[in-house]
């Protein structure tokens, strides 16, 4: 395989451990649907002893909160055992857009986030997955607030500059060191 740089590979989850006889591989995912591993077409494990290597996704399937990964190439609970505890990334190119105002939780964490006032609240660090909307954690040194990622509050997105705008006028903006 060809060296890929890191900045171009997503972690998008974790082989557990194997599964069967058949090479079967049960993992954790990060991705919000184990669709994501079959739109990617191939993974690529990076174990401390056997290093990165691609394989093209075969099949994923549900079994309780794990998946269970089926990869061309890997076919036997030996070629499975290699990769316990493997790191599971995709290429960032891999990944599709289903809207121009649709991000990828990865473009956002990190981003400055400010009213439309133009006030600095502090830095996208973490997104929390509600089920309805996603939730921003933003953080300024201890200061915390939780802002709902909605089209009426976030105003523009902007990763390449870094940046969010969000509306000055949001009811409930929840400062968590106030409460």
């Amino acid at each position: 395989m060809n060296e890929v740089a890191a900045e171009n590979l997503l972690l998008v989850g974790r082989v557990i451990r194997p599964h069967g006889l058949k090479g079967l591989l049960r993992i954790i995912s990060y991705a919000e649907s184990g669709e994501s591993f079959v739109q990617a077409g191939s993974v690529l494990l990076k174990s401390g002893s056997s290093g990165i290597s691609e394989f093209k996704v075969a099949s994923i399937t549900a079994l309780g909160k794990a998946l269970l990964l089926s990869l061309e190439g890997i076919s036997s609970m030996d070629d499975a055992e290699r990769y316990r505890g493997a790191e599971i990334l995709i290429r960032k190119s891999a990944l599709r857009k289903e809207a121009d105002d649709e991000f990828f939780w990865f473009e956002l964490i990190g981003l400055d986030v400010y009213l439309k006032s133009g006030r600095f609240i502090g830095v996208l660090k973490e997104i929390i997955n509600t089920g309805s909307n996603d939730i921003y954690v933003v953080k300024d040194g201890e200061k915390e607030h939780l802002v709902p990622a909605l089209h009426g509050v976030v105003l523009r997105i902007d990763p390449a500059e870094k940046k969010m705008l969000i509306a000055d006028d949001i009811d409930g903006l929840l400062d968590l060191n106030e409460v």
